[in-house]
């Protein structure tokens, strides 16, 4: 962060800052106006207008039209990518996302049951996912069957279940037009192979 909000590392060095005035208000684009100017008005800011926005407000700092966002957040990776910091204090409230059912509907209206199988498996599936990479190599190889068995006798290298093997092709001539290179039956070959496996975070490295 660089600029004049490069020493601002709290909710109260925002506040304090002498920049903010009536001609000149602190900008906050949000699609919680709201719960926003509930905050900055519990939190004693004076000079503040509102800009009610919906999706990549990330975006609305570096086009100039906000001097910073309100928005939900979870891992922070949007903030860092648009060259944006979390303020101390600035944290407006804790939430999260729940599936709420009516015991009756599930058991008299029909196929609703099955839907919400469907969307707890969803869930499960996705918080199972996220503690997982899928990682791919090209390894060279007589066969796909050589290439998993290496994988498959190596510690850390089986993945979940075992893994995908798929043939990586190239072009065994020099058979070029003004298009580009042509790719026939005769000069099509390969000897590499990509290998897919699932392997936890805390093993990527090591695998």
């Amino acid at each position: 962060i660089s600029g004049k909000f490069s020493n601002v590392k709290s909710l109260e060095d925002l506040k304090n800052m002498p920049d903010w005035t009536a001609e000149n208000p602190l900008r906050v684009v949000t699609s919680y106006t709201n719960i926003a100017k509930e905050f900055f008005n519990a939190h004693g800011f004076q000079h503040v207008s509102f800009t009610a926005a919906d999706g990549a407000l990330e975006a609305a700092p570096a086009m100039g039209s906000a001097d910073i966002i309100l928005d939900l957040v979870s891992t922070g990776v949007t903030l860092r990518e648009n060259n944006l910091k979390e303020i101390e204090g600035g944290n407006v409230l804790e939430s999260q996302g729940m599936l709420v059912a009516n015991r009756k509907a599930l058991l008299e209206r029909p196929g609703l049951l099955k839907i919400v199988h469907e969307l707890i498996e969803r869930f499960d599936a996705h918080l199972k996912a996220r503690c997982y990479y899928s990682v791919i190599a090209n390894m060279r190889g007589e066969s796909p069957e050589e290439v998993a068995s290496i994988l498959l006798n190596a510690p850390g290298l089986r993945g979940l279940q075992g893994p995908t093997i798929s043939p990586v092709y190239h072009f065994a001539n020099g058979a070029a037009s003004k298009e580009g290179m042509v790719a026939t039956a005769g000069n099509v070959a390969h000897s590499y192979y990509a290998a897919t496996i699932c392997v936890h975070k805390k093993n990527l490295y090591k695998s």
